[in-house]
């Protein structure tokens, strides 16, 4: 999907912003779109490398059916090239040079359900280098019942974003950093694409929460957090969950050290400064920063452990059970879950 046909047997495809034209035999950026004679084919569809049963707070979502378990699945490849990646050995591969197996949609969606879980995942890679696997699954999990989350990148052009979304109920994008330097220097992408995709899937009613690694000495520049803070504060809202995700030395910057606990803190204090009512520091145990706190009497009401592990749950029909007063997110299936035949 999302191609076109060019001369000389070239395809240019359309499917994220990368818009690669690619020759005949070759593949594009993502090292699974590969041009065969003048058409373009996905190399991963139906072959997960990858799946397994998640708490959804893993992902991470926390106003989204907090307390269950998603289906993650995971092709080979990626769109982006990050320097930190905490998956390279299958995001920055091709399906020829990583193990997989034949899982069809159909399955993916027989295991969810076989396994008590609420929601299938598509992540651990860009989800959309396998958009059409994506896609159809999503398909039939929404007629199962199931909800579909993307953990992604958020670099997908917009045609394919209102396409694919259709079908997404909530997403963790990934937000890497707030300047244009910071994605081509250290991911090989752009910004502005990744901020339409935020927008655009807010627009169009999918539950969003935004994740953003902190790297010392890359993207840990307090001003640029905050003006952050404060384009998502415009765009999504202030009750739009925000989580700073401390960096441990990996990959290509294997030489860098581990955010320090009061860059997350400052990060943390930034955003709630800018207006941000929920706001979690991950990757480390650092007090309180992972609960979810009512905006109107301030009282925690939901509890977690630092190991995705949801201890103390007061929110009953989406509000405070101390003040009666909203709590966003989704809390509840809107759909009884199907059983497996």
């Amino acid at each position: 999907m999302f191609y076109e046909k060019l001369d000389k047997m070239r395809v240019q495809c359309h499917l994220c912003p990368n818009n690669c034209i690619i020759l005949h035999g070759k593949r594009g950026s993502c090292r699974v779109r590969e041009n065969r004679a003048g058409t373009l084919y996905s190399l991963v569809y139906g072959l997960p490398c990858t799946a397994a049963v998640d708490p959804i707070e893993k992902k991470p979502l926390f106003h989204f059916l907090p307390g269950t378990t998603t289906y993650s699945i995971a092709t080979p490849g990626c769109n982006l090239h990050c320097k930190f990646c905490q998956n390279w050995q299958i995001s920055q591969r091709g399906p020829d040079e990583v193990p997989c197996f034949k899982l069809d949609p159909e399955e993916v969606v027989n295991n969810a359900l076989k396994n008590g879980c609420k929601s299938i995942s598509y992540t651990y890679v860009e989800p959309a280098i396998f958009y059409e696997y994506v896609l159809d699954t999503a398909k039939l999990a929404r007629k199962a019942g199931l909800k579909n989350i993307m953990v992604t990148n958020g670099y997908l052009n917009p045609a394919p974003v209102k396409l694919l979304y259709k079908y997404i109920d909530a997403a963790n994008v990934d937000l890497k950093g707030f300047t244009e330097e910071y994605y081509r220097d250290i991911c090989a992408g752009h910004l502005k694409p990744v901020l339409d995709t935020i927008k655009t899937i807010h627009k169009m009613g999918v539950w969003t929460e935004l994740t953003t690694l902190i790297i010392p000495t890359l993207n840990d520049d307090m001003a640029t957090i905050r003006k952050q803070c404060e384009w998502v504060k415009k765009e999504l809202g202030t009750r739009a969950p925000m989580h700073f995700s401390r960096f441990f030395p990996y990959y290509q910057l294997a030489h860098l050290s581990p955010t320090p606990p009061e860059t997350l803190a400052e990060a943390y204090k930034i955003a709630k400064e800018v207006g941000l009512k929920y706001v979690y520091v991950g990757n480390i145990d650092m007090r309180n920063t992972e609960d979810t706190y009512c905006p109107k009497c301030g009282k925690p009401v939901i509890r977690r452990s630092s190991f995705f592990t949801v201890t103390e749950n007061k929110v009953k029909d989406s509000k405070c059970a101390y003040c009666k007063s909203k709590i966003d997110g989704f809390f509840t299936s809107a759909k009884k879950v199907a059983k497996k035949k």
